[in-house]
């Protein structure tokens, strides 16, 4: 299993839940330590601008869905100055929220904060942000978001890589790495001009705020957890019992959704794991009462940054296996609606069956694409095993002409001919494998190769390279 810059000596073991959560297992309130403060303000605590970000991601992937017009999706990417309605999550009856118009929360951006490092893995070998500007033109192109032609949906491409190229990776290229450096934002003094937290009170936050957990989240089960990001669970979610849920505190996004999701399963408890995490790093920092840390007090906090980066890698990962495992078995679904014919369908309803299960494919590939794209978000160079990941994925899923995109020309898509649909579902085997073996995937959802006794016949049948 391979080892990088942030994560080695850090070999986690995640455990499962042994005891019942405890009221105190709550990100905050914590004090204002900042000396010289003389202000109001009792609780040092802000990621107001990491929760805007998840809420223009939120309202980015429903406006794209909905078929919206480029200028209403460029600004939930870009920011506006202007109004910015919440798309999601809205207040119904049985789930009330206490957010109508982003900017209300922060006047922010998703732009402003992706990846810069290039991404050989997506056609044109462009950096993150521009990767997530290109998917947003193309799908405004579309019919709600999805090309048919490549088997792209942009509603899961988008959506995946932000939480990635964005939230992951400001979390655990930025703020728990350079930021947490002796020199880099220090505690004893603000992290900015008239703030009243220190800078590294104020780093640890932001990073909170991009992992997505709410504040009590470590108090619930990973179902109550889950259900509360599906809005089903308003009870759980209100904390504070106001009748309302606080988007900033009191709801869970993103990955720490899908981190519940995994713990669902019982084999991982990576939400707690990452959550309580940040819960003792920030305390380790609030009782260093505006002084430097110390050395003692650095490594400590490091150490819990290395448990967090290490477990959120580890949650992706588990995407990555997951939605392979839903690629390969949506190619056997594709293929049923085909009769063995690969390159036509006859009949009205055998084609809306076909054109059905082609869309359900192009979504997992969607989300497979997404996460596995993130994976190269940390900072931390992947090497011969990004090599590998990029190419089992592809640049697009094998379409059942044998077409598939392998690159972009002035622009424009390019796409290779000939390929194998059973090819790549074997691919998506080699895939799973290569999640278990160099990122240690535990919860293995949608596992399709634990099944397969003759497993490394199977895996030798098909070469990675296939999709350069």
């Amino acid at each position: 299993m391979r080892t990088s810059k942030l994560f080695i000596g850090s070999a986690i073991c995640v455990a499962m839940i042994s005891a019942p959560a405890f009221a105190a297992d709550i990100y905050g309130p914590y004090p204002v330590t900042l000396k010289g403060y003389s202000g109001d303000k009792t609780n040092s605590v802000s990621y107001s601008g990491q929760v805007g970000r998840q809420l223009l991601h939120n309202s980015l992937k429903k406006a794209i869905g909905s078929g919206a017009s480029l200028d209403v999706t460029m600004s939930y990417f870009n920011g506006s100055d202007g109004e910015l309605p919440l798309l999601d999550p809205k207040s119904s009856d049985s789930f009330k929220v206490d957010v109508t118009d982003i900017n209300t929360v922060s006047r922010t951006n998703l732009s402003g904060k992706a990846y810069k490092g290039s991404l050989p893995g997506w056609p044109g070998n462009m950096t993150g942000k521009e990767v997530l500007e290109s998917m947003i033109t193309n799908a405004a192109a579309t019919e709600k978001g999805y090309d048919s032609t490549h088997g792209y949906d942009y509603v899961q491409l988008v959506s995946k890589f932000t939480m990635g190229g964005v939230f992951y990776h400001q979390a655990c290229d930025n703020y728990l790495d350079e930021k947490m450096n002796a020199d880099n934002k220090p505690n004893d003094k603000p992290y900015k001009d008239g703030a009243y937290y220190t800078g590294k009170e104020h780093s640890w936050d932001e990073a909170f705020g991009y992992w997505g957990a709410a504040a009590h989240g470590a108090t619930l089960s990973p179902k109550q957890n889950y259900d509360i990001t599906k809005k089903k669970n308003m009870r759980d979610a209100d904390a504070n019992g106001d009748g309302v849920v606080n988007l900033k505190s009191e709801m869970n996004y993103a990955h720490a959704y899908y981190a519940a999701g995994f713990d669902k399963g019982g084999n991982t408890n990576y939400y707690n794991t990452i959550t309580k995490a940040f819960i003792d790093g920030r305390q380790i920092i609030a009782d260093a009462n505006g002084e430097k840390l110390t050395d003692s007090q650095r490594r400590e906090v490091k150490r819990h940054a290395r448990t967090i980066c290490s477990n959120w890698e580890k949650v992706i990962a588990e995407a990555v296996f997951k939605y392979a495992g839903s690629v390969y078995s949506n190619i056997e679904a594709v293929k049923a609606t085909m009769g063995g014919n690969m390159w036509q369908v006859s009949g009205s309803s055998a084609q809306a069956e076909h054109k059905a299960a082609l869309r359900k494919y192009a979504k997992y590939w969607g989300e497979l694409a997404g996460f596995s794209l993130s994976l190269h978000a940390s900072g931390v160079n992947l090497g011969e095993i990004g090599v590998k990941m990029d190419r089992l994925v592809g640049m697009g899923p094998v379409m059942p002409d044998g077409t598939q995109v392998n690159g972009m020309s002035n622009g424009k898509f390019t796409v290779a001919s000939g390929k194998s649909m059973d090819s790549f579902g074997v691919h998506m085997l080699k895939l799973q494998n290569l999640m278990v073996e160099e990122f240690g995937v535990e919860a293995r959802n949608n596992d399709k190769i634990s099944g397969i006794s003759n497993l490394a016949e199977v895996l030798g049948s098909s070469d990675s390279a296939e999709n350069d």
